[in-house]
């Protein structure tokens, strides 16, 4: 009766007007978070790998920064649409990891959309 992509027991639910701007948050600082850590990783990567050493100090604060949203308003998206959690987890970890967030960014988004119809 459920779908493979739809996970056990997934009910479709009714739309809510609290979940679009939750959602249009999350999106925007998922893709904040994973373009400062990429900036992040590269300064690390000519740092440490290359020996340059006259780089900016503020990026590593920037990102934190702007992780640090990110942890509050996917938290709150995942409140709104009630997600078990191990998903809301596995979501507020995508930030850490290069590239990750797009993924589960894209991955979140569509479950969201078909759940609850925004």
């Amino acid at each position: 009766m459920s779908t493979a992509d739809s996970g056990p027991a997934a009910p479709t639910r009714t739309k809510d007007a609290r979940v679009a701007p939750a959602l249009l948050r999350y999106r925007v600082l998922a893709y904040a978070t994973g373009l400062w850590l990429l900036v992040l990783t590269a300064e690390m990567v000519a740092k440490y790998g290359f020996g340059v050493q006259d780089l900016p100090g503020w990026i590593a604060v920037v990102h934190g920064w702007v992780y640090f949203v990110y942890l509050l308003v996917t938290l709150d998206l995942a409140v709104k649409v009630r997600w078990p959690v191990g998903r809301t987890v596995g979501t507020l970890l995508a930030g850490t990891v290069p590239f990750l967030s797009f993924v589960i960014e894209h991955r979140r988004t569509q479950q969201v959309k078909r759940d609850f119809a925004v």
